[in-house]
């Protein structure tokens, strides 16, 4: 589970040639591999520092190899009003906000919006009264002109009420928009599960949808402190490596448990997913205002240090 402040708080399988032990990829996931860069995904919820503004362009202007800012929470309230947090997203609050984050897009970073988290609600609308509350999810992509959303379901939800999400999300915005789904990582794995629904299931159905999943190794739903979580996945033979990113936490503040430091044992973590597999998904940092080592001085230097392990 993510920690709650505002918010009352991603396959191709190999083929194992046993010829000097070496594996063999396929055309596809080598050059994938060798072409496309790991991604390094930071959550930004904490827009705020008391009256101070946290801005997430230093990921940029400080050269930090960051693909992808997930601007949190969006919640689909009951009363019909629509928060990025506490405030409507056009709040003046928010302005500066946008317009960096419009520069760094300009800039080739992907933003996305994350919905749903731990504040309960978002998706059982979603599910139970689609047509009301699903153009209000699309007004705001359209509005910010997002690249992506991140489905954070930490409720109960149909099956059949997430794969209608993501295929209106599929035919609106068409196949270059991001979908990633942000499930505890036990739940990836044949474990515990805080949405409702399987994700084995549902990758079954709607994997070629779901660009990655950002899968949260930490606050007891799974570790990085090695690669045995990981490896877990993707043993299962269904959901490769490719479309899994090791989310950690950024500093142990944020949650009771999980935290692993990143200058140490998440480094040594991280390198041994890409030397153990090509197509490393990458990793994702919640969340991006108290990342250690800078702290909330330069939060940036998390990014740059994760960007760095995986080269």
């Amino acid at each position: 589970m993510k920690p709650t402040f505002l918010r009352l708080a991603g396959g191709v399988a190999g083929v194992a040639l046993a010829v000097l032990g070496v594996v063999a990829l396929p055309v596809a996931e080598v050059s994938a591999a060798t072409t496309e860069p790991k991604r390094t995904v930071v959550y930004y919820q904490t827009q705020y520092r008391g009256s101070t503004y946290v801005s997430p362009k230093p990921l940029l202007d400080n050269n930090t190899g960051v693909t992808d800012v997930l601007v949190a929470a969006l919640h689909l309230n009951g009363d019909g009003t629509v928060h990025l947090n506490d405030h409507p997203p056009g709040h003046s609050r928010y302005a500066q906000m946008w317009t960096d984050l419009a520069a760094m897009r300009a800039r080739g970073v992907r933003v996305s919006v994350m919905v749903g988290g731990a504040a309960q609600g978002s998706f059982q609308r979603l599910d139970r009264e689609f047509a009301t509350y699903y153009p209000r999810l699309k007004n705001v992509i359209t509005t910010y002109g997002l690249d992506g959303v991140d489905l954070d379901v930490e409720e109960n939800m149909s099956l059949a009420g997430i794969e209608r999400v993501i295929d209106a999300l599929r035919a609106d915005f068409g196949q270059d928009f991001v979908i990633t789904l942000a499930p505890v990582a036990s739940a990836l794995s044949g474990g515990g599960n805080l949405s409702g629904f399987d994700y084995e299931t549902l990758y079954r159905e709607r994997g070629s949808q779901i660009d990655w999943f950002n899968a949260q190794f930490y606050c007891g739903w799974g570790s990085l402190a090695n690669t045995r979580g990981y490896d877990a996945i993707v043993n299962r033979g269904l959901i490769p490596a490719a479309k899994v990113v090791a989310g950690s936490l950024t500093d142990p503040s944020l949650c009771g448990s999980g935290y692993v430091e990143v200058t140490t044992t998440l480094r040594d973590t991280v390198r041994s997913l890409v030397a153990k597999y090509p197509t490393f998904g990458g990793v994702a940092g919640w969340e991006y205002f108290t990342s250690r080592p800078g702290g909330t001085a330069r939060p940036w230097e998390w990014a740059g240090l994760v960007s760095s392990y995986q080269r």
